[in-house]
């Protein structure tokens, strides 16, 4: 059974840091592209960081430069961390990993961590 969960969120004040982890069981990460994503009520889901299986990092324009996503692969885990952290950061972040079989696509979600960003 595949398990993707994440942990690390909480209420910070504006310019705080926090880094979100995201542990996986069932899968080797390094074989799966793993995404990063957040939703703010009301709002549509934001892919906001991802890493490919072969380590390539795309950040989403709102969290350049403020945002690193990093894997460790003996940990089997996938870290988000955030610095400079704004209110509009505030949402549910969630974990994602994807790869491709073929025509299919394999994707696997974790359950959400909250952040929350005081002004």
């Amino acid at each position: 059974q595949v398990q993707l969960v994440e942990s690390g969120g909480g209420l910070v004040q504006a310019g705080g840091s926090l880094r979100l982890s995201c542990a996986a069981s069932g899968i080797i990460f390094s074989a799966y592209a793993t995404n990063w994503y957040r939703q703010a009520p009301g709002k549509q889901r934001e892919l906001v960081a991802n890493i490919t299986s072969g380590g390539s990092i795309n950040y989403g324009d709102s969290v350049k430069d403020r945002f690193t996503i990093s894997r460790d692969n003996a940990k089997n885990t996938v870290y988000l961390q955030m610095n400079s952290l704004k209110p509009e950061d505030t949402a549910v972040y969630y974990c994602n990993a994807l790869r491709r079989a073929g025509i299919r696509e394999i994707d696997y979600w974790g359950q959400g961590t909250q952040v929350t960003v005081s002004s």
